[in-house]
């Protein structure tokens, strides 16, 4: 599971033109899924996304967490984080997962990131023409990945 968080101080996401969701500050998470993912996936990024101090305390320093600020949090699925670039110009999607796994994992993803943040979290429609409006705050953008804890 691949996520990439940006530090927002607001964001929308509309899909399929209707679905309109917005937030203040906190993060966007932009969320991929691949075949061999499971729930220990989706703890362990969790774990590490809402205990991250990558928002200011007092002095300005970049020292709390979402949780700590009473952040929020918008999840948008995307499939295109994990695209392979080796060869061509056309990417690959191979490594993403199909819906049969990606969408029963984005919906757990989605229930535990509520019961961690103790509120409702905002998202996406999974699979839907999305677009993401947002303010990125700082900026701050961190790569995250399941598989490779070293990122």
């Amino acid at each position: 599971m691949r996520a990439v968080l940006q530090r927002v101080t607001k964001a929308t996401v509309t899909a399929n033109k209707t679905h309109v969701q917005r937030m203040g500050q906190g993060l966007v998470v932009l969320l991929g899924i691949t075949h061999d993912d499971s729930s220990d996936d989706i703890d362990w990024l969790l774990k590490k996304i809402t205990n991250m101090r990558i928002f200011n305390d007092e002095n300005g320093v970049m020292n709390k967490s979402i949780l700590d600020i009473d952040g929020q949090l918008l999840v948008v699925s995307q499939f295109t984080l994990f695209a392979q670039t080796k060869k061509g110009n056309r990417p690959s999607y191979t490594n993403a997962a199909g819906h049969e796994i990606a969408v029963p994992l984005y919906e757990q993803f989605l229930e535990k990131a509520t019961q961690t943040m103790k509120k409702p979290i905002q998202s996406g429609i999974f699979g839907a023409d999305m677009q993401v409006d947002l303010i990125n705050d700082g900026p701050v953008t961190i790569v995250v990945d399941s598989k490779n804890k070293e990122l």
